[in-house]
């Protein structure tokens, strides 16, 4: 068997006072036919990343409303994540495809899980290009396939997007992040779903002014200056170079602004830990650039104390597949500013819940006008919260999975 993923409990009925018993209603008359149905999620890492935090909500609500649901994580040792780091981002536009022995290292992974995967679901959800060949290798093992895509398809390596097309596109039922992400040669039965942030986490509860600003203090961060703060994976689509001389930029204007970039390390990144030291050479010792990590024991709360006490928070993405890190950011009611690419559009409209901005000087020049102004500040966080409540919490990610799921069984 695959590695079985541990969630905890969570009830729908906990999320009517912030989504509306009209949606909450609509979740448990679709979920009604589908009691008892056996659904598997298969995943890369249990840890450290957007699809990873999506499932340890989205699991637990499929089974508070009645499906009989599990998470599995395939195997896979450091060439094959390697391999599929590379992957990753030459999906995502980077020039380097695979090499002939990455290629196979894929293939051999992906033939051995999908021996370990056990049979008999009504629905398998495989997420993302590590686990992909599954459908193509045991068709049989799920009445119904979903392929989950949480990355920017848009400008894909052609090469890399050839070799993986005959895995993922009979898939029947997938699942994009963005219309503009579905690659060409996909069959008709796509889906555009955005995902979502689940508001009751510790990452996105309320969190007192009063806790935020103690939280930070422990990390060094002078709870009385200005903080401008990015919140991501040490990556190089997530620019945090670019943040820190936006953060440059701020400084020579109003010298008692600091900076801090917060982010996880994830078990299938071997290049973030790279990246995380040539982010640190990149601060070149500035004592007010604070840069942080679920090992220097940056959890959920100290996410959310840091969104919440910042004065700006950035997501200066220069790729991005959606950004989950973005609506996380917005909930807390905080002025946003975030790069124009990918998801992040869909998650802010420009001057009324946040900005967008496409270069080092913008981002700059953005943060400067809130630092400056507060009452803009306060009033693109208040927008910003609302937008992310109708549109980017997770009863309403349940809701489209359940209609997908009624779409497969009638298929």
């Amino acid at each position: 068997m695959l590695q079985p993923v541990a969630v905890g409990h969570k009830s729908l009925a906990d999320y009517t006072h912030i989504c509306g018993r009209e949606l909450i209603a609509e979740i448990r008359e679709l979920a009604e036919p589908l009691k008892g149905q056996r659904v598997v999620h298969i995943s890369a890492t249990a840890f450290g990343g957007g699809v990873s935090e999506i499932l340890y909500t989205l699991v637990p609500l499929m089974r508070d409303v009645g499906l009989d649901v599990e998470w599995q994580v395939i195997y896979g040792r450091e060439e094959f994540f390697n391999a599929t780091k590379l992957m990753h981002n030459a999906l995502q536009g980077a020039p380097q495809d695979l090499d002939e022995e990455q290629w196979a290292t894929w293939r051999h992974y992906g033939e051995m899980n999908a021996r370990e995967l056990s049979g008999g679901w009504d629905v398998c959800i495989v997420h993302d290009p590590q686990p992909a060949p599954l459908f193509h290798l045991v068709p049989e093992k799920a009445k119904g396939w979903i392929w989950r895509c949480h990355i920017d398809l848009s400008t894909p390596n052609p090469e890399t997007i050839s070799r993986l097309l005959p895995y993922i596109r009979d898939y029947p039922a997938s699942l994009f992040h963005m219309a503009g992400y579905v690659p060409a040669g996909m069959n008709d039965h796509v889906n555009i779903v955005p995902p979502a942030i689940d508001p009751l986490t510790p990452k996105n509860m309320a969190l007192s002014p009063e806790d935020a600003a103690f939280v930070c203090g422990q990390f060094g961060i002078d709870v009385d200056r200005p903080l401008m703060c990015q919140v991501s994976r040490f990556d190089p689509w997530k620019d945090p170079l670019g943040v820190i001389d936006a953060y440059r930029q701020v400084k020579e204007s109003m010298p008692e602004v600091q900076l801090a970039l917060v982010g996880s390390m994830a078990s299938d990144d071997p290049e973030g830990w790279d990246f995380f030291n040539a982010t640190i050479a990149h601060a070149d010792g500035d004592p007010d650039i604070h840069i942080l990590n679920n090992f220097n024991n940056v959890g959920a709360i100290e996410v959310n104390a840091f969104q919440s006490h910042s004065d700006v928070l950035i997501q200066k993405s220069t790729r991005e597949g959606f950004g989950l890190t973005v609506s996380e950011a917005i909930w807390k009611a905080r002025p946003f500013i975030g790069g124009n690419v990918g998801g992040i559009p869909l998650q802010i409209e420009n001057g009324a819940t946040g900005f967008l901005v496409s270069s080092v000087e913008q981002c700059a020049e953005r943060s400067l006008e809130i630092l400056e102004d507060p009452a803009l500040g306060k009033f693109l966080g208040r927008r910003g919260k609302e937008h992310v409540r109708q549109h980017f919490l997770t009863p309403r990610y349940l809701r489209d999975y359940l209609r997908i799921f009624h779409e497969l069984k009638a298929a």
